[in-house]
């Protein structure tokens, strides 16, 4: 892949204007207040046995999500770890679920406890039933509901997010006070979110989604938002204005401005599905003063792959967030 986006050095100083809606707020303390108001208990059953694993302990995982209906987790943890453990609420990229527990081995391993969120709809575990008002031209779920900020799909999907951050209070032997959200991709795109209207502790978005998204419409080459571009292109006489401003309630920047946990990003400088200057778009108005991005220069939308974990996992020991030995 060639560099097709902004040099480094403008990257780095990359910050366009981005406001919010007016009620961008309170659109999202309404949203969450009344998923809260639904209620609904956090169930969790051990599972172990069936993947055969000696150092993991696994629970299946149902908490309550957007209107209360259950959403599906997996929870592993270090067998017969003394808690209270700092806890990673990991999201899924674009079109994925929670998969096996044996595709989520390496926190536990670190000795953290993972709470792994299901994608509604994406996932195989938590179904999405609202169809977003009957609204969706394109295939997949950029165009769900995109008429509305209220029946679109990621006002479903992020009020999850936040809610199984809700969720770990209630499953015995985790620290809430000490919830990393995390994730690639759309993942990251939720981590950010999440960290911009919950109280957690650290935030890790890889190349993350969602971000700047009238720019991530006009200059992506490939991935989830040719959707968009396919959408505008059928409807621009009528719909370009009114598709962006549903996407403002949702936009990585806006949740950036609103948040303040320590942050560490990463970034593809090749990457063709989240271009870099959406990515930096978001760093640079990220609102906590603890911010750090890890640029892999090659990378395409990988980004880090397998070296990334251990700049994370020393990045979180220098902020003291670390299990107990």
């Amino acid at each position: 892949m060639p560099l097709t986006d902004l040099a480094l050095d403008e990257l780095t100083r990359y910050r366009p204007e981005s406001l919010p809606p007016p009620d961008f707020d309170a659109f999202w303390d309404r949203t969450l207040a009344d998923a809260r108001a639904c209620g609904g208990a956090v169930r969790a059953d051990r599972v172990t046995e069936e993947h055969l694993l000696r150092t993991v302990e696994v629970d299946d995982v149902r908490f309550p999500g957007w209107q209360g209906e259950p959403v599906a987790a997996w929870l592993l943890r270090p067998r017969e770890a003394e808690g209270p453990l700092p806890v990673v609420v990991s999201y899924i990229g674009y079109t994925g679920g929670r998969g096996l527990p044996t595709d989520h081995l390496l926190w536990s391993a670190a000795g953290y406890a993972q709470l792994v969120v299901d994608s509604r709809g994406q996932g195989h575990d938590t179904p999405d039933p609202d169809p977003g008002g009957g609204t969706q031209w394109a295939k997949g779920f950029l165009t769900r509901g995109i008429d509305s900020p209220e029946h679109y799909y990621y006002r479903r999907l992020i009020t999850d997010c936040v809610r199984a951050v809700d969720a770990v209070g209630e499953l015995p032997g985790l620290d809430p006070a000490r919830v990393i959200v995390a994730g690639g991709s759309q993942g990251g795109g939720l981590a950010l979110a999440v960290a911009g209207l919950a109280r957690v502790a650290a935030v890790l978005p890889d190349v993350p989604f969602l971000c700047h998204l009238r720019r991530a419409a006009e200059s992506s080459g490939d991935g989830p938002y040719q959707e968009l571009a396919e959408y505008l292109r059928w409807h621009s006489r009528h719909n370009v204005e009114p598709a962006f401003t549903t996407l403002s309630y949702f936009d990585g920047v806006h949740f950036a401005q609103r948040a303040t946990a320590p942050a560490l990003f990463s970034v593809g400088l090749m990457d063709p599905i989240c271009p870099p200057s959406t990515v930096y778009a978001a760093f640079n108005h990220y609102a906590g003063a603890d911010r750090g991005m890890t640029v892999w220069p090659f990378a395409d939308h990988g980004g880090g792959y397998g070296s990334n974990p251990a700049v994370q996992l020393a990045w979180l020991r220098e902020r003291g967030l670390v299990p107990p030995r």
